[in-house]
């Protein structure tokens, strides 16, 4: 076998395959980072373009998982991708005028699903300072209506909800290790989930994509139970039992863990920790306003993210949001 063979993490996966769809992409991010749509009103286009390149490196990031390509780049491209789901939100709120436009709507099963994946994510690839802004999201819409929603983020954001009811019935195994009295129930739990995900995903428009890998299909980018990695990795479980299951992300557990073991737990994420205005300040110091030339100013852990006063367009001086960026500490 080549070397391509021995490093994929899942067998349906082919060297061709990988690159064509990795560039294609690459270039969708580049082209919807640069240009937008034809049709529609400003706010929408730019909703579109947002949710084209959300999408796009969120299956980008999959695909080079599922290639066996390296993880810890992945850490900041999480980054990116919140960013871009973010913009997507900000511009339909304000094309629909309603505000706190969730990025995803968790009624549906495949916006469940990359909700799940994506907060799993920040867990696997050390990101919680990922999981507020998330939280942000989707929490207008949606806090106190879904149980595993609300257990997952409890790891890492203070003042979740406990609530027994969810969305979709075939997570209740999911959320089921969570309660286990012992680390043997919460791997029943698990072990049954993950057999039974695959068929669950049914209806989703990737399910079966493995099975055509012609040029012109380009849906398969791996088949991933990310969030019951993320269990297992949070319950500290041994999750060897779980290791025989094709869609467990087993890798993604080794790197948490091995991350976890080689440093302390104040170690700062790889990318830089970023806030937006309106949202909590995790920790005291110095923060610049990225995209602003003007001074860091001074915020204290648990205020609110201010305004940067800096001129608009027109070159009128007005309090505008910012994506905060720490810059030292205080």
């Amino acid at each position: 076998m080549d070397d391509f063979s021995n490093r994929r993490r899942q067998r349906f996966i082919s060297e061709q395959y990988f690159k064509r769809w990795s560039d294609f992409g690459r270039e969708n991010i580049e082209t919807w980072s640069r240009i937008l749509p034809a049709n529609g009103s400003e706010n929408s286009k730019r909703a579109i373009a947002a949710s084209l390149r959300a999408d796009s490196r969120f299956r980008l990031l999959l695909l080079q998982f599922t290639a066996g390509e390296p993880i810890a780049p992945m850490r900041e491209e999480l980054d990116r991708i919140v960013a871009d789901y973010e913009e997507y939100a900000k511009f339909q709120s304000l094309e629909f005028e309603s505000p706190n436009w969730p990025a995803f709507l968790l009624t549906e099963l495949k916006d469940y699903e990359r909700a799940m994946q994506l907060i799993g994510l920040c867990y696997l690839l050390h990101r919680r300072d990922l999981l507020p802004r998330i939280a942000a999201l989707e929490d207008p819409s949606f806090r106190a209506q879904d149980t595993l929603y609300e257990d997952l983020l409890a790891y890492g954001v203070e003042g979740r909800v406990d609530v027994d009811k969810w969305f979709h019935g075939s997570y209740r195994d999911c959320i089921n290790s969570v309660y286990g009295d012992t680390d043997e129930e919460s791997l029943a739990d698990l072990d049954t989930y993950l057999g039974q995900w695959y068929s669950s995903m049914s209806s989703v428009d990737w399910h079966d994509s493995h099975l055509d890998l012609s040029e012109d299909r380009g849906l398969y980018f791996g088949y991933w139970a990310i969030e019951a990695a993320a269990l297992a990795y949070l319950l500290e479980l041994d999750d060897t039992s779980l290791r025989e299951h094709i869609v467990y992300p087993k890798d993604l557990v080794d790197f948490a863990r091995s991350v976890q073991e080689s440093a302390p737990r104040e170690t700062p994420p790889a990318g830089p920790v970023t806030v937006r205005t309106g949202q909590i300040c995790p920790e005291t110091g110095v923060w610049k306003a990225q995209g602003h030339n003007v001074p860091g100013v001074l915020v204290k852990q648990g205020e609110v993210m201010p305004h940067v006063f800096a001129p608009d367009r027109s070159g009128a001086h007005r309090p505008q949001p910012a994506m905060w960026e720490f810059e030292r500490k205080a």
